[in-house]
């Protein structure tokens, strides 16, 4: 009986795709790849000619020879398309950039070309009154930004699975142990990859923070989508993320430094606040993951932990409004005195609920966050005992003084001038710090392990000798008193507390509702996947005031195609990924442990 010798690929070897289909178009492959790289150019080169006649549209379209507003969105799409055609072609110095060998990014690049420059064009004609407001370069972009379309649609396309993975890429990207670990670089290259990408990721996210109008915010959206999706379907975000599993702490430290980094590259402290409230708004989700994302307990009143540290912290503040007089504690006391207190409220309301199960325990917890609005906006001594102020809340809560450091006051550091909003950002930076610190070892530690156990059968779980209850009330303890901690600092920097805030739904964060959806969105079970969700969240709202009463309509119809088409999330958990997807079509990593880190098999031992 002979035995099949498997031959291990070369080092610089690509596996060779499955046989194509014809493209969309009637077009030979030759023709369709020039057209791109053609299209792909004059794209980028239309962005500096004038789109319009006045500067009354955002941006001032209407000088040639400098791009302005969405004309450098539009270059930049240009750039992305003629790079990856040029990678196609086998171009020295850029077959990098495809790594899967496969036409998927031509197709997406050329589509975010396409999307940001056409949507230009229709904002223009609507808000300036027709299309007779486009100069000639108006409509060579439009033109132009459609040639590369169609060459990517006469590509030949490689056959996709039931969940849209290219059928060519699946032995590939499911055994990354194929790329020889030669090919990602010694150690200092892997981390000089690292600081590139979180200098380039910070560019990307400043930039999104600091767009004036909301058209510009929307074509952000269109490219910066449209790029990360190539980047996907290319193979380098896999390959970046097995530099990530390679080098986790000097990961965690870049992203950490670079988001000190901000608020010194901003000019207005407005763009500060928005920072301080993503951050904050990004903690009480990082809270709220370890009882969804790990423990899989619905909580729809969870703001109202939020809630609880923010009283608490306004009580004890020293403001005139307070109803405990002559209280100040300092930071430190009362970012405890809130934490604990959202801690023992979790406790209190835990105890009797958790043995509750699903949609019963969904609606308990969406109970007490009523309640808790309803019971801070009666405590006004004349409808209950005079405790918040009612409706009014407590107002003028004084800014902290941390040992001598005023956080009201602007401080120059190093030539920069830190706002106040600035100054708050960086406390809200350490306090992530130690709140992803605190998240990750209890993920991987032996209480997360028994979370993650109830979250996928409580039922064996409690059989194998795990203590539900006790699990899952540590698990809603600790979330509480996460968001609490938040709460204490939400307190200081919006200067007052009112009851308003704290309910289930509204037109703006933070609720219970877009903080659930920031978890889900971003990606449960993950530390950066609700961090991106509250940022997405918070930056939406902020930015599309021009829809009016139509942003709400926009953001349910992106949830619901993100949830259609990648229902595990923006950032996807291994074992999400699992979940919701057919074993042998899923395009990532191979099996992982609990802790996402690359399981040991028999092949890899």
């Amino acid at each position: 009986m002979t035995e099949t010798t498997k031959k291990t690929p070369a080092p610089d070897a690509v596996p060779t795709p499955t046989p194509a289909l014809r493209g969309l178009i009637p077009l030979p492959a030759a023709a369709a790849r020039a057209l791109l790289l053609a299209g792909g150019i004059a794209t980028a080169a239309s962005a500096f000619l004038a789109w319009t006649w006045t500067d009354e549209f955002p941006g001032d379209l209407t000088i040639n020879g400098y791009p302005g507003g969405l004309q450098w969105l539009t270059f930049t799409a240009g750039v992305l398309t003629a790079l990856f055609t040029l990678a196609s072609y086998g171009v020295r110095g850029l077959g990098w950039l495809l790594p899967a060998r496969n036409n998927a990014p031509l197709v997406l690049t050329a589509l975010g070309g396409f999307a940001v420059t056409w949507f230009t064009v229709i904002a223009i004609s609507a808000e300036l009154g027709g299309v007779v407001n486009l100069e000639p370069g108006g409509w060579i972009a439009a033109i132009a930004s459609l040639l590369p379309l169609l060459g990517a649609f006469a590509l030949p396309q490689e056959k996709t699975g039931t969940d849209g993975t290219k059928a060519a890429l699946k032995a590939y990207i499911a055994k990354p142990d194929r790329i020889p670990a030669a090919q990602l670089g010694s150690g200092w290259v892997q981390r000089a990859v690292i600081t590139v990408v979180t200098i380039i990721g910070l560019g990307v996210f400043t930039y999104g923070i600091d767009t004036e109008y909301g058209e510009l915010f929307v074509g952000y959206l269109f490219v910066v989508t449209f790029a990360m999706w190539a980047l996907h379907t290319a193979g380098l975000l896999d390959r970046f993320s097995r530099l990530i599993a390679g080098n986790r702490s000097f990961t965690l430290a870049m992203g950490f430094a670079a988001a000190i980094a901000f608020p010194f590259t901003q000019t207005d402290d407005h763009y500060a606040n928005i920072g301080v409230n993503i951050l904050i708004f990004g903690t009480v989700a990082l809270g709220l993951n370890i009882v969804v994302g790990l423990a899989g307990l619905l909580d729809l009143g969870y703001v109202a932990f939020l809630g609880v540290g923010a009283y608490t912290a306004a009580l004890v503040s020293g403001s005139e409004f307070s109803t405990i007089s002559g209280v100040h504690l300092p930071f430190w006391a009362s970012a405890l005195a809130g934490a604990a207190a959202s801690l023992v409220f979790g406790v209190l309301i835990g105890a009797p609920t958790l043995r509750l199960r699903g949609d019963y325990l969904a609606i308990v917890t969406l109970g007490f966050g009523e309640i808790f609005r309803i019971a801070v906006n009666n405590m006004d001594g004349d409808s209950g005992p005079d405790v918040t102020n009612g409706p009014n809340g407590i107002a003028n809560i004084p800014d902290l003084n941390l040992l001598g450091f005023n956080f009201g006051q602007p401080h120059d550091i190093g030539g920069f001038t830190l706002g106040r909003f600035a100054n708050y950002y960086l406390l809200m930076v350490l306090i992530m710090a130690i709140v992803v610190l605190v998240y990750t070892r209890a993920a991987d530690s032996r209480i997360g392990r028994s979370w993650i156990a109830i979250r996928e059968d409580e039922t064996a779980a409690t059989a194998m000798g795990i203590n539900g209850f006790r699990v899952k009330l540590v698990a809603f303890a600790l979330g509480a008193a996460l968001a609490g901690l938040a709460g204490t600092v939400s307190a200081h920097v919006t200067y007052s507390v009112v009851p308003t805030p704290y309910q289930f739904a509204g037109s703006t964060p933070p609720n219970s509702a877009f903080l659930l959806a920031a978890v889900v969105l971003g990606g449960m079970g993950t530390v950066a996947g609700p961090l991106l969700g509250a940022a997405l969240l918070y930056l939406l709202p902020e930015k599309l005031v021009f829809l009016q009463d139509k942003s709400l309509l926009a953001f349910g119809i992106a949830l619901i195609l993100l949830m259609r088409f990648r229902p595990e999330g923006i950032i996807a958990n291994r074992r999400r990924q699992l979940e919701f997807h057919e074993t042998g079509q899923l395009d990532v990593p191979k099996q992982t442990t609990l802790t996402d880190e690359p399981a040991v098999t028999k092949a890899g031992a």
